[in-house]
């Protein structure tokens, strides 16, 4: 991977350049694993390989008799250059496992870190609970020591009960002045009737006794009318008469 460099000029600093993008970046380091090449100079090991077993097979496939040494040298070489493009397929198989198993540690240490984190869930979640629990009993705690003080603030039982006493006895009392102020007052209203009953009687009979005397009135004196007309009419009878 090539990488631009920084330059910068009038004292200020140019940002960093790169030759290859990101795309170019992974097709590069896809050839070069696929080619097993580590760096971009000098020949691909493949190609290497396939350049000694090309110049092997094409030793052995002449018909020269005097060639056998020519053949056992291209083989060697063969077999060396095969053994040294071997040996980083072998280290890439070995990492290849120890990323397998770093995998599978890492993944049954996920696994056993999701366990961990339900079981702290759900250890969280009963603590919350035995904290509401805590709560309520303390709550109701505060309330037995409040109606405690209560209590003690209050006088003693005797003294209470001799209150109580005390108070029966003057609602008794009470109850008794109640019952002779209502049978008094049932009294007074039956006596205030009657009075009401005797007057309105005495009125009508004054009534009475005045319409009897008015009309008494009246009648003696038409009578003394009439009498003085009577007189009246004799004295003029009279009067001719004579």
């Amino acid at each position: 991977m090539l990488k631009g460099r920084k330059v910068s000029g009038r004292g200020e600093a140019v940002a960093a350049t790169y030759a290859f993008g990101p795309a170019e970046d992974d097709v590069i380091i896809k050839h070069r694993l696929l080619t097993r090449t580590t760096t971009t100079r000098g020949e691909p090991p493949l190609k290497k390989l396939q350049k000694k077993f090309t110049a092997f097979v094409s030793e052995v496939d002449k018909d020269e008799d005097d060639n056998y040494t020519d053949c056992e040298k291209l083989a060697r070489a063969f077999l060396q250059e095969l053994t040294t493009f071997e040996i980083p397929l072998l280290k890439s198989k070995a990492i290849v496992d120890a990323n397998i198993r770093e995998q599978e540690n890492f993944n049954e240490l996920k696994d056993e870190t999701n366990r961990q984190i339900l079981l702290a869930q759900a250890d969280i979640e009963d603590l919350k609970k035995l904290l509401e629990e805590s709560k309520v009993e303390r709550r109701h705690k505060e309330e037995c020591e409040a109606i405690r003080k209560l209590i003690a603030q209050q006088p003693p039982r005797s003294e209470t009960q001799k209150l109580i006493t005390q108070l029966e006895k003057e609602i008794m009392a009470l109850d008794m002045e109640n019952t002779a102020g209502s049978r008094l007052l049932e009294l007074r209203k039956k006596q205030f009737a009657l009075l009401l009953h005797v007057v309105d009687e005495l009125q009508n009979t004054i009534e009475e006794e005045q319409k009897s005397l008015v009309e008494e009135m009246r009648i003696a004196t038409e009578e003394l009318k009439n009498g003085m007309e009577d007189g009246s009419g004799g004295s003029e009878a009279m009067t001719i008469d004579q």
